[in-house]
């Protein structure tokens, strides 16, 4: 990594500690593909490292302001945040079960389900998270998808409109309205101004 794209990343990180969530999805779309290679390296498997990576970027979100540039080089902050992250997830027990043909019902998942909390629950724990979830309750729900599914998982407009089955100029107007709500929401201001439809 050049010295320019440590420094933006160092900007970035810097800018996620004052709270700045565009300046968070800028640093999850330049660290994203790295970072979930190492995560993928290490647990070998991919829906294992998705699951981790959006938890780990909810603890550089929520510890951007303890990052010190002379301590260690951004990406390198990241990484180990990811590596560790990963040794954890590996060390917790787990149950690898096949389900039988003919349990296709939810209680039998149920039944095997992870206690512990997942990334969305950790990232309710935070108080920035308490509002953000509030907000978040105030969209519809297929608003609220499409707008999860490419802060979180950093899916386009196409890849959004495939994934929910619905026209791209939907999709498009959903993300961008429930941005515009989200911000109002957050800001105080009244979300009258959009339209949730």
């Amino acid at each position: 990594m050049s010295a320019a794209d440590a420094q933006r990343l160092a900007s970035l990180l810097a800018a996620c500690a004052r709270r700045d969530e565009r300046a968070f999805r800028e640093l999850y779309e330049a660290s994203a593909p790295k970072l979930f290679g190492t995560a993928l390296r290490i647990l070998k498997r991919e829906d294992w490292a998705e699951e981790v990576l959006q938890d780990c970027y909810v603890s550089i979100w929520t510890n951007a302001r303890t990052y010190s540039p002379a301590l260690a080089a951004p990406l390198t902050w990241m990484t180990s945040i990811v590596r560790n992250r990963c040794l954890d997830w590996m060390r917790r027990p787990r149950m690898e079960v096949q389900a039988p043909a003919e349990a296709e019902d939810e209680d039998f998942f149920d039944r095997f389900a992870d206690p512990s909390p997942g990334p969305l629950e950790r990232l309710h724990q935070s108080q920035d998270a308490v509002a953000l979830a509030r907000c978040l309750g105030t969209l519809e729900g297929k608003q609220r998808r499409a707008v999860l599914l490419a802060f979180f998982d950093g899916l386009t407009h196409a890849e959004l409109a495939e994934r929910l089955s619905e026209p791209l100029g939907t999709v498009k107007t959903w993300v961008r309205r429930g941005l515009m709500r989200l911000k109002a929401c957050l800001d105080g201001t009244s979300p009258e101004t959009t339209d949730a439809r």
